[in-house]
């Protein structure tokens, strides 16, 4: 029994501008991990780690909807793509962040 063989739907975000937001952001997070480290070793108290901690996490999702968006009006517009296979990988990784 012969199998359809699809191709793997991907992206790599080529706008200058937008990666050098989202590697800021990156960046940015892991500064406040680093931090966040450092105040539980120091036995800082707990509303200030979590304070801290969702910072880190808004800092990442940020990042990570940014490098989601940026892709699919990327690859929404290229010539050559499926724009339906483009759609539902990218509605895949959207979920995948919710």
């Amino acid at each position: 029994m012969a199998t359809k063989k699809t191709a793997k739907v991907s992206h790599v975000l080529t706008n200058e501008e937008q990666l050098s937001e989202v590697t800021n952001r990156i960046k940015r997070a892991n500064g406040q991990l680093g931090a966040v480290v450092r105040m539980i070793e120091e036995g800082r108290n707990c509303d200030e780690i979590i304070t801290q901690m969702s910072a880190v996490s808004k800092a990442i999702n940020t990042a990570a909807f940014t490098l989601l968006t940026s892709s699919m009006k990327e690859c929404l517009t290229a010539k050559g793509k499926n724009a339906d296979e483009v759609s539902t990988h990218l509605q895949k990784l959207f979920l995948t962040l919710a």
